[in-house]
This record gives structure tokens, sequence and C-alpha cells, in this order.
């Protein structure tokens, strides 16, 4: 009897507990950016951007609007694959296993202050293990997809200047 108590209070105080994360970013293979604009803000100007440099949103997810409807507040977070057809073809040819890397995805998380983050593992960390075995063509397809997500978080950056 007292085991079950013990449990429920547990339980209890756990799903009491603020939703907290660890904010810090791996050192290796990621691109954090700091902005100045709120969530919803950076979210439509990574749409933006993502278009004006030719890509695609091919994928969305996030926890944020799932937890509100159980009654969960959490910081906004959401993930937006972005890919684009060319690339894809010009992987398959190289790597069939390196597709599973596609669509490659921006990472847009709110932070405490009301602001936002913009953060991606880059293309060259995603497909550097294909690259023994695809060669270096599947490097240089790795190179070419950093230089538009570089560019597509320029436009982002320049749009909470």
């Amino acid at each position: 009897m007292k085991r079950a108590i013990l449990a429920t209070w547990l339980l209890a105080l756990i799903l009491a507990a603020p939703v907290a994360a660890e904010s810090r970013w791996p050192d290796r293979g990621w691109q954090v950016t700091p902005t100045s604009l709120a969530y919803d803000e950076l979210l439509k100007a990574l749409r933006e951007a993502v278009e004006a440099e030719g890509m695609f949103v091919v994928t969305e997810a996030g926890p944020t609007e799932a937890a509100a409807s159980r009654g969960v507040a959490i910081p906004g977070n959401r993930v937006l694959g972005v890919f684009r057809n060319d690339y894809a073809v010009r992987i398959l040819r190289l790597s069939v296993p390196a597709m599973i890397e596609a669509p490659m995805r921006f990472y847009v998380t709110e932070n405490d202050d009301g602001s936002a983050t913009l953060s991606w593992k880059t293309p060259t960390h995603l497909l550097a293990p294909y690259v023994d075995t695809a060669g270096e063509e599947l490097e240089t397809v790795a190179r070419e997809l950093d230089i538009l997500f570089a560019a597509i978080a320029q436009r982002v950056t320049e749009s909470s200047d």
C-alpha cells in the first residue's frame, strides 16, 4: 500500500514538473543561430527564405501544438524538413543509404525570453558517413547543400535585424 502511494505521489510530482530542456547544443556538426525574432516570426521568415533559395519545405513536425491539446504547455518547437528533388536524384545515384538523411532539417526553438533560435545539422556532417563508400562527388553535393542551408539562415538572420 505504501509503495502504491509513493508511486502515485512520484508520478504526480513528475507530471506537475515544468517542461525544461538542456539548451547546450552539440559541438560538432551543428550550426546554431540565435535570433531576435519571436518563434512564429522565425518560422515565417524560415519558410520564406527556403522558398527564396529555391528549396522546399517537404516535412514539418513539432510537439508544441499536440502538447497544448493535452493541456501541457511547452516552448515552441518545430522541425522543418527541407530538400529539392534534383539533390535527391544526385544523392541516390551516389548512395542509396545516404538518402535516409533527406530531407535535411532546420530546427526552430523558442527561448525563455520570447526570441527563437534557428539550428541545423550541416549537410556535410549528415552525409559524412557515406562519403567513404560513395566517393568525393557526394562530398561535393554535401558542400553545395551547406552553402544553400547557410544562405537560408543568412536570409532569416537578415530579416531579424
